[in-house]
């Protein structure tokens, strides 16, 4: 992998496979009593949050502090930010504190390209959400949902057909997603109305349809995006019920999809407006998991930049354990350490 993770874009498709395949071991932590690896240990990871967020931060720090790295939670209220302190002092406070890796969430669209390209930190940065640009690990956790659930272990996403519906204009999500998941073989559709469609849309590797009930039969994964109301600043559709009428994912829709489809959302939502409670709240929709998964993702990422040069996945049959099921070179460590105590 390269030193920073900024964009979808940034990974090729043997790239995804390691992090999705190192995610996989990184799951299995979760089940232990001590859910902690040593593989981090010494280390400092910066969350570095412009925005509010509980998500994605929390995950970001539940994954650090499981690799045994020391974490600084940094967020711009309260700090000298508000005072009017740039992005670059901050970054030169950061690296005159040693973070080895930032995880940067901002408004603008570009500052962690900023931050990894400027030569103010030396560390590793992970863009955790740019503006309406990209959010990469939300990408990566998806995908891994959806491998679990449909392609499995150590596969890719080929033939999959994925529908992302909903406010495509102002999600970095959406971007990320149909990078990646092209990436993996998938195929993408985009359903919103004109309004909610990013100019250039057309030059994506996607396809693209005003109507929702046209693509349900042929969906493997359904994913929902959040009207991003706080990011707009005309009226991008009449009214509220009109967008739940056309766009929205209610208990009939939802019987159209295959059987083995799966509804996703990557939060937070809003019940009643682009999925109602009774979808929400079904078998069939993956947002809880969603969420554990986001752990596991962020976990392999952070190993993956930090852990060193060695691979992710042990190859040898040192310990006796088949190849294709080795543990990550972290979770041998871990695993070792336990039966010597």
């Amino acid at each position: 992998m390269k030193r920073h993770l900024i964009s979808a874009a940034d990974l090729s498709r043997d790239d995804a496979l390691l992090v999705l395949d190192t995610a996989e071991e990184m799951a299995r932590v979760a089940d232990r009593p001590i859910k902690k690896l040593p593989t981090l240990r010494g280390r400092t990871v910066v969350n570095l949050f412009f925005e509010d967020s509980t998500r994605t931060r929390i995950s970001f720090e539940a994954a650090a502090k499981r690799l045994s790295a020391d974490v600084i939670n940094f967020s711009a209220k309260g700090s000298s930010v508000s005072k009017g302190e740039s992005l670059k002092d901050t970054a030169l406070t950061l690296e005159a504190m040693g973070a080895d890796a930032v995880v940067i969430r901002h408004g603008s669209s570009g500052a962690p390209h900023r931050l990894a390209t400027s030569g103010w930190i030396n560390g590793s940065v992970v863009n955790a959400g740019d503006g309406t640009h990209e959010h990469p690990t939300q990408a990566l956790l998806d995908a891994f949902t959806m491998r679990r659930h449909l392609s499995g272990v150590g596969r890719d996403l080929e033939g999959r057909r994925i529908t992302i519906v909903g406010d495509i204009l102002h999600s970095r999500v959406a971007r990320s997603n149909v990078l990646l998941l092209n990436t993996l073989g998938a195929h993408v559709t985009l359903v919103a109305p004109p309004t909610l469609l990013p100019i250039g849309v057309e030059q994506w590797p996607c396809e693209v349809s005003y109507d929702l009930d046209a693509v349900l039969a042929r969906t493997d994964a359904l994913m929902m995006l959040r009207v991003q109301s706080e990011r707009m600043n005309a009226a991008f559709f009449p009214t509220e019920r009109e967008y739940t009428r056309r766009y929205g994912l209610d208990g009939l829709r939802m019987a159209v999809l295959p059987e083995h489809a799966i509804v996703m959302h990557p939060g937070p939502m809003n019940r009643g407006m682009e999925i109602t409670a009774e979808v929400a709240d079904s078998p069939r929709c993956t947002v809880v998991e969603q969420v554990a998964n986001g752990v596991s993702t962020r976990m392999a990422v952070l190993y993956l930049l930090l852990g060193g040069s060695e691979p992710a996945i042990a190859t040898t049959p040192a310990t006796a354990v088949p190849a294709a099921t080795a543990p990550a070179h972290g979770a041998t460590t871990a695993a070792r350490t336990e039966e010597s105590k």
